[in-house]
This record gives structure tokens, C-alpha cells and sequence, in this order.
């Protein structure tokens, strides 16, 4: 009896095992009243809360909570949207909330920004997405994420194929 054949990497291939990984099974389609309506949210206020604390009575440094990735402030200068209230570290009026979104269902989409009143139509047309809202201070680089959802009318969709144009 032939034992287990050996991988050229590394580990073991059991006979008549191609060893790629089984594709993982579709999800079953959620029944969901109304897509635009977010579900499964997740508020960081508490977190958010903490953090401002510990910032404001010694336990952190500005390094430490103000550190926003260059990225991420240019995507706040051009596509940031008004929050309604100041930034909570340096007081300044122009924070600004920048709105993500992630899923299978996006396919080459995912992780690219969208503007919030873009949302409702994508719920209808998407299966199931995530949405991370993060705010951002361009003044003093202060970010967090503020809140987690999920919106899609719950029907799995293959995702759409990349266009030509797309540039990675």
C-alpha cells in the first residue's frame, strides 16, 4: 500500500487530493425587509470614548491616536464628507466622515469609498455589504472609526467583473 505522497512545498497531499483548498459553498440568500436599512451595527463610541480620555489625561500620546495614514487624509480632503460636530481632539470645525465599503459582492469594487447617499442604491443592487464610516481631522490627523454596518437586499450575487479600464 502506497503511503501519502509528499508536496513539493511542504505537508502531505492525501491520494486523489489535488490539495487546492475546496471552494467555499454560497451563502444561503437572508431574508431582509427593507436593504437600505442597515443591520448588524456596530457603534465604537465607547472605544472612541476611551480613547479621548486617555489622549486628554495623560495616558496616551498624540502620536498615538492622531497618527491618520496619508491615505487616508487625502481621501478625507476630496471626499470627505461634513461631520456635524467638531474634532474631538483638537476642537477644530472640519472633521469629516469618509465612508467605505467591503464585501464579496463588490468583486473589484470592494474597499473603495462611496459617498453616503450612493448607498441606498448599492444596497439594492448588491447582495451583502459591509460599511466602516471613519472620521477624520485633516488638522490634527485625528481618525477613528465611528460605526460598522451591513446593507444589501440579502439575495448572493456573483461579483462583477473588473471593467478593462480598472487600474489596480
Amino acid at each position: 500500500m502506497a503511503g501519502p505522497r509528499k508536496s513539493a512545498i511542504r505537508g502531505t497531499i492525501p491520494k486523489g487530493a489535488s490539495g487546492k483548498p475546496s471552494p467555499t459553498p454560497p451563502r444561503a440568500p437572508e431574508l431582509v425587509a427593507d436593504p437600505t436599512r442597515p443591520r448588524r451595527v456596530i457603534h465604537h463610541g465607547l472605544e472612541r470614548r476611551a480613547a479621548l480620555h486617555r489622549l486628554r489625561h495623560g495616558g496616551a500620546l498624540d502620536s498615538d491616536l492622531c497618527d491618520a495614514d496619508q491615505y487616508l487624509l487625502k481621501a478625507a480632503k476630496f471626499h470627505g464628507e461634513s461631520a456635524t460636530s467638531p474634532c474631538p481632539a483638537c476642537a477644530d470645525p472640519g472633521l469629516v466622515t469618509v465612508t467605505y465599503v467591503y464585501g464579496d459582492d463588490l468583486g473589484p469594487y470592494a474597499g473603495r469609498i462611496r459617498a453616503t447617499d450612493e448607498l441606498p442604491a448599492m444596497s439594492r443592487q448588491f447582495g451583502e455589504f459591509s460599511v466602516y464610516v471613519v472620521e477624520v481631522c485633516q488638522r490634527c490627523h485625528w481618525n477613528f472609526l465611528i460605526t460598522t454596518y451591513v446593507l444589501g437586499d440579502g439575495v448572493p450575487r456573483p461579483a462583477p467583473r473588473a471593467p478593462r479600464d480598472l487600474l489596480e
